[in-house]
């Protein structure tokens, strides 16, 4: 991995309203501007990676469809498809999705799928209120996180996640490793992939996992299968922030069209409730 690719995806990390929000790719500069001087397996300074952060900021990536207009997707929902009238209006506090999209979920089960990624600080915010509401969800709910596969770091963030999830640690150490990132400064990536594992290996060591255990998950087929699947939820939602959240495979939604991290959780609740009761 060249070294200015690697820069421009930490600098993601430092770029606070990018992950929220959608912002234009922005071509990069040329070749000569761009800071170089540091080793690839080295730690990246700060202002290098200011530098790369002004240069670029955080997007989809300009291979991705936006997808239909707000108004044509609600012109196309059947009558039927959407959510009783009342607090949640579609196209303010939701999008419909068409057309609707399978889901893992069991038949008596309501999906709530969440696209994320461990380098943003809007997801590190919202982790806590969502680890919460999973204690007190409907049991007839199941909650499913993805991780964005937008460019390298996240990538790179994502094949960790799943490992996670593959050993079944997931639930206790990706707080753990949100914390590690946003709390400690410890941005579990690196400027090539074998430093990023190594990163990666160390904090999953101190926290119980065996080096045997994680080597043999980190490049083998469940992840490999997982980290397919979540280019394939990439590219049927049309992901261009995070966090993002899909109900049911009908609708989306996320923090500010909700109105915030509580009414959210809220929105979650009463959705799924709807979607119980079809």
């Amino acid at each position: 991995m060249k070294k200015f690719e690697w820069l421009l995806g930490m600098a993601l990390v430092c770029t606070l309203a990018g992950c929220g929000a959608r912002e234009e790719v922005q071509p990069p500069p040329p070749a000569a501007t761009t800071p170089v001087s540091s080793d690839p397996g080295t730690p990246v300074s700060a202002e290098e990676l200011k530098e790369a952060a002004a240069a670029n900021q955080e997007s989809a990536g300009e291979d991705v469809d936006p997808g239909d207009a707000s108004l044509e997707r609600l012109a196309a929902l059947p009558e039927s498809a959407q959510l009783p009238g009342g607090r949640w209006k579609a196209g303010q506090h939701y999008q419909p999705i068409v057309p609707a999209q399978s889901t893992s979920a069991d038949s008596g089960e309501v999906e709530i799928l969440e696209v994320f990624w461990l380098g943003c600080p809007h997801c590190y915010s919202l982790e806590p209120r969502i680890q919460n509401w999973k204690k007190s969800k409907p049991p007839y709910v199941k909650f499913v996180g993805e991780h964005v596969m937008w460019g390298p770091a996240h990538r790179s963030h994502a094949r960790f996640y799943y490992t996670l999830v593959v050993l079944g640690k997931a639930d206790e150490l990706v707080p753990k490793a949100f914390e590690e990132i946003h709390h400690r400064g410890n941005m579990l990536v690196a400027a090539d992939d074998a430093q990023s594992q190594r990163l990666q290996m160390a904090f999953a060591k101190a926290n119980g996992i065996s080096e045997s255990d994680f080597k043999r998950e980190y490049n083998g087929f469940a992840v490999n299968t997982r980290l397919q699947r979540a280019e394939e939820i990439m590219r049927r939602y049309k992901v261009e922030s995070v966090p993002f959240f899909v109900i049911n495979g009908k609708y989306h939604t996320d923090v500010s069209m909700a109105g915030g991290e509580e009414q959210l959780m809220q929105l979650f609740t009463d959705m799924a409730a709807a979607e119980k009761s079809r």
